[in-house]
């Protein structure tokens, strides 16, 4: 990993998150050290205690369950926090691989300081490689990325009433 690039998964489709989570499972096979930030998650998915049993740091949470769209300003403020202080975290911590799990997301909505996840990115460390994903990435994440892919949904089971199942969606 002597080059540190950027990867970007983005789009509406699914498997942003499993593909930035597969990559993980690569470095992590391969001795590399792990640090992903999930933003705006707060449940735990089943890679979760997997990937912090082989090594990874994972940086996650949120104030509350809600959804942004849901939160009113204090909720917002309490979330924003969490958001900041957990890439603060991660930042401090030495990495081969970063995810930032839903990166875009937590741009878009204002939920964590723009600059400093712009500079974790623009002035990461030599050698680092850097993850983003989310539905729809700013447009210095789109100038920045060396991998971009855009997940594109053809067909989702949601759309016949299969609603997300343990160890696929989550």
């Amino acid at each position: 990993m002597e080059l540190g690039l950027v990867h970007l998964y983005w789009g509406e489709g699914k498997g942003k998150t499993t593909a930035a989570m597969g990559l993980a499972l690569r470095a992590l096979g391969n001795g590399c050290r792990v640090v992903i930030v999930q933003f705006l998650k707060g449940a735990d998915t089943g890679e979760v205690p997997l990937l912090r049993q082989l090594g990874a740091e994972i940086y996650r949470g949120k104030a509350g369950q809600k959804f942004v769209f849901q939160m009113d300003e204090a909720e917002k403020a309490a979330a924003r926090a969490v958001q900041n202080a957990n890439l603060a975290a991660a930042l401090a911590r030495p990495a081969d691989l970063l995810i930032l799990d839903e990166a875009c997301a937590a741009w878009q909505l204002d939920m964590v300081d723009r600059a400093l996840l712009e500079r974790a990115v623009r002035e990461r460390p030599a050698g680092q490689e850097v993850v983003l994903t989310g539905r729809a990435p700013a447009p210095w994440m789109e100038e920045l990325a060396d991998y971009s892919t855009e997940m594109r949904c053809c067909r989702h089971p949601y759309e016949k009433g299969v609603t997300a199942r343990k160890g696929v969606e989550f």
